[in-house]
């Protein structure tokens, strides 16, 4: 793969055979990284039910996506994402992962934010990963335990700048991921987070990715090329397989060396 190439691996490679079956839910999966995860998923024979507040696009995904199912929930209302995962696990017959991926990167200036707006990304970059957490245990200890995996980002190890919201929920994935690995170890259920660096999905290279930036990937990688969403992808299929049987509480870095 060249340095500029965007172009995904294909999932035909990557097998995991304990996932065959298993039940699993993804946050914000209509596109980006979560469509990535969810077909990820789909392809190892697993049942995968996904939210997004899209409704069209998670629509046609669900409809290409053999094995999925999609409910409509803009996930900053907590009534509404808790009815959503009710759904989505009665349609599945429950839940053995949980992929905590939704978030929203708009950017902003810190002299412009209200208390209103900063509740409001933290309604979309924090708040949705704890609620749907608590929403899939009953389910995961009745099944005998579980995976969650919580979706980071590199950004505030890089002091990525007009980010200082999103940096703050995004750094806070590494808390929560640690404090529910203790808190829900008991129960079988292991909690890992991934820290993705710069995927070039459709939305950033629409919005974000310019020449300064691709220099910036040029300069930074260890590993010539782009992240894209199957490579964090792969890792949540692993992070959930029986091969991570004894992996909790961590941290796993997928930025091509930046960090």
């Amino acid at each position: 793969m060249s340095a500029r190439s965007h172009e995904p691996p294909r999932f035909a490679g990557v097998s995991f055979h304990s996932l065959k079956g298993r039940k699993v839910i993804v946050t914000g999966g209509a596109s980006g990284i979560g469509a990535d995860i969810v077909r990820a998923f789909a392809a190892q024979d697993c049942g995968v039910g996904f939210l997004d507040r899209d409704v069209e696009t998670g629509a046609a995904l669900a409809q290409t996506t053999q094995g999925s199912c999609f409910e409509p929930c803009d996930v900053r209302d907590v009534a509404a994402l808790r009815t959503a995962m009710a759904k989505l696990q009665q349609r599945l017959g429950g839940v053995d992962v949980l992929v905590n991926n939704v978030a929203n990167d708009e950017r902003h200036v810190i002299d412009e934010v209200t208390p209103e707006y900063f509740d409001e990304r933290v309604a979309i970059n924090l708040r949705p990963h704890y609620f749907a957490t608590q929403a899939v245990l009953a389910s995961m200890r009745e099944r005998g335990g579980g995976a969650i995996v919580n979706i980071g980002s590199g950004s505030w190890k890089n002091k990525t700048a007009m980010l200082s919201i999103y940096v703050t929920a995004k750094s806070a994935m590494t808390g929560l991921t640690r404090s529910l690995a203790r808190d829900l170890g008991k129960d079988n259920i292991r909690v890992n987070c991934i820290v993705p660096g710069w995927v070039m999905t459709e939305r950033q290279r629409a919005l974000w990715v310019d020449e300064a930036g691709e220099r910036a990937m040029d300069e930074n990688h260890c590993i010539p090329g782009r992240i894209v969403g199957t490579d964090i992808a792969h890792m949540a299929l692993f992070l959930a397989a029986d091969t991570a049987r004894m992996i909790t509480a961590q941290d796993f870095v997928v930025d091509a060396g930046w960090s």
